[in-house]
């Protein structure tokens, strides 16, 4: 047999493999990967948005631990006022909070606070009660000023209020 009479073709190879299109595998992995960041993100953002509430938790722990040792009612009532405003500062940055003075700043406290019922007058009013009154006047005292009243309601009133869930802006309203 001639060369020339058989028309043979030389060997040809197959094209080398590409890396597009993905294969399937490759896309269940991408995919894991953005879930998996998505979850991290997610999780981050949810612990810390509550970590606001847990440093609160602590500070309060700690002002009553320490009114507890030392029976200070005026030291206590300055610890909580400072406590209740640096609160409210975190819980509405983009409010004016920090100019709030006097009968305003406890009808703040009262309107913002969500526990609450509305439906009771007295509940709505708790702040502005000769309990929440101490809030205006104890941190402009000297420290060895005696003040006298009731140290647990004040406690509970301002525990109340800290712990409670709190929107963007109280109640719809703008101060």
């Amino acid at each position: 047999m001639n060369e020339q009479t058989l028309n043979l073709r030389d060997i040809h190879l197959p094209e080398a493999i590409s890396w597009w299109p993905l294969a399937p595998g490759w896309w269940l992995l991408v995919a894991g990967f953005i879930l998996m960041l998505a979850v991290i993100f997610i999780s981050r953002k949810i612990y810390l948005k509550k970590q606001l509430k847990r440093d609160i938790k602590s500070e309060l722990e700690n002002i009553k631990l320490q009114f507890q040792q030392s029976k200070n009612k005026s030291q206590l009532a300055k610890s909580l006022s400072v406590l209740l405003r640096r609160a409210s500062m975190s819980y509405y940055p983009k409010m004016n909070i920090a100019g709030l003075t006097g009968d305003k700043w406890l009808s703040y406290l009262d309107q913002t606070c969500l526990n609450r019922s509305s439906s009771s007058r007295s509940a709505s009013k708790q702040f502005q009660s000769e309990t929440g009154k101490v809030l205006l006047t104890a941190p402009y005292l000297p420290e060895n000023a005696r003040l006298e009243y009731d140290a647990q309601a004040l406690i509970h009133l301002c525990e109340s209020w800290l712990l409670a869930k709190h929107k963007e802006t109280p109640r719809g309203q703008s101060l």
